[in-house]
């Protein structure tokens, strides 16, 4: 009777031939060289009696069908999948977090607003992702350029609140010349209401005591978008 070997993705990693297994190739090869799966189980580390950490990684990205998703899951959620625990979710969830920053950061490099277009053509991926509404503060420059973007903040399908002292204390901190905020409508329909008008006025009259004047309002929809300030709403 043939022997049964064990799959290299259900094996433990101690189990693998040295060279082929994802941190050694890491170090001689460099990450680039990796697969996402193997990626994941080097923060992984170890996977469960069952099964190995690249199989588990690989039960993983295939529940939430790549790394997009996955980045969008909650930790509770990520704690779903068969073999996958607390701190195994909370180590995987500070990863994507540290190369969401990253991205970001090189994102914002000489990001110059000159019009509602350049704010729609910023944001609009990271938009499109996000099922329930987001609020934003883009932070700006003498130039306009984008310094910063502030999560200020984000609630259910029905709507969030911002409030100016919420939406200008970041501005105020790191000494911002002008801001531009942004939120989304989860519904698709990106016609502002009245609370997001009032909300604009309200932010223009701040924005006019702290000397640090709201540029633009823009509301996002499914794949469509609103100036308040082209509409003269503000």
């Amino acid at each position: 009777m043939e022997s049964m070997e064990p799959s290299p993705l259900t094996r433990a990693v101690r189990e693998i031939p040295a060279e082929d297994r994802p941190r050694e190739r890491l170090y001689r090869l460099g990450p680039e060289a990796l697969r996402d799966a193997e990626l994941v189980a080097v923060l992984f580390r170890t996977g469960t009696r069952e099964t190995g950490a690249i199989a588990l990684a690989e039960d993983l990205l295939s529940h939430f069908n790549g790394l997009r998703n996955l980045a969008r899951a909650s930790l509770e959620e990520i704690q779903q999948v068969k073999g996958v625990g607390q701190v195994k979710a909370i180590e995987l969830k500070a990863a994507l977090e540290l190369g969401k920053r990253l991205a970001t950061f090189n994102h914002l490099n000489k990001v110059k607003i000159q019009s509602a277009q350049d704010v729609v053509d910023f944001l609009m991926v990271e938009f499109k992702e996000y099922e329930t509404e987001h609020f934003k503060t883009l932070l700006l420059n003498t130039k306009n350029e984008i310094r910063r973007v502030v999560n200020v903040s984000h609630g259910s399908v029905d709507g969030t609140l911002a409030m100016p002292r919420d939406v200008y204390r970041q501005a105020v901190r790191e000494g911002a010349s002008a801001i531009i905020v942004a939120h989304n409508h989860p519904s698709g329909d990106p016609e502002p209401s009245h609370a997001d008008i009032r909300l604009t006025k309200r932010l223009v009259e701040a924005g006019e005591l702290l000397n640090i004047p709201l540029l633009d309002h823009v509301v996002f929809g499914d794949g469509r978008h609103v100036s308040l300030k082209e509409r003269q709403l503000m």
